[in-house]
């Protein structure tokens, strides 16, 4: 499974956070799944964000999950490697 390569949606993310890039990992059935890189005043930071449709048709934000540093994510990514071996 590949990050879908659609840098042309418009996310439903709001100001003062400004999208400067991301990937869509899923979208479909009334999920959205995105990895987003942001900036908010004058940083940059990842989010994983999880977005839900709402029956008004707009995507709501139910779940983010925000990467700060190079050494925060070198610490998550350690982890799920370890314990990833043993979802098999």
């Amino acid at each position: 499974m590949t990050a879908r390569d659609d840098r042309t949606e418009v996310l439903p993310i709001v100001s003062p956070l400004k999208v400067i890039d991301h990937r869509t990992i899923k979208k479909g059935s009334g999920w959205w799944l995105a990895v987003v890189l942001v900036e908010s005043w004058g940083k940059r930071n990842i989010g994983l964000y999880m977005w839900q449709r709402k029956k008004d048709g707009r995507w709501h934000r139910k779940q983010k999950f925000t990467i700060h540093t190079q050494e925060k994510w070198d610490l998550i990514s350690e982890a799920v490697e370890e314990l990833i071996k043993d979802m098999h």
